[in-house]
């Protein structure tokens, strides 16, 4: 591998962009804004004010979906689910 390759490589790595860009893509799909340039200028603020402790990380899931989604898998509502359910 070529050495600027290499470098292009620990610089997304370092920089965790492969992720952010995911997330960032994920939450378009998701909310699918009229405006998405200026809907991801809203998001990356948020995750700036975040990083910042001023503000909330924009999740693409809340605390609400992940109650819907462990109402699905509990049923019987027994208030927990088996290790292979949640695999």
């Amino acid at each position: 591998m070529a050495a600027g390759e290499e470098q292009s490589r620990e610089y997304l790595r370092r920089h965790r962009l492969p992720e952010l860009l995911h997330q960032l893509g994920a939450l378009l799909l998701f909310h699918r804004p009229e405006r998405p340039r200026e809907f991801l200028i809203e998001v990356l603020e948020r995750v700036k004010a975040g990083r910042r402790a001023e503000g909330e990380y924009p999740l693409l899931m809340d605390e609400e979906n992940v109650e819907a989604m462990f109402g699905l898998l509990d049923v019987l509502g027994q208030g927990h689910i088996r290790a292979a359910q949640y695999r």
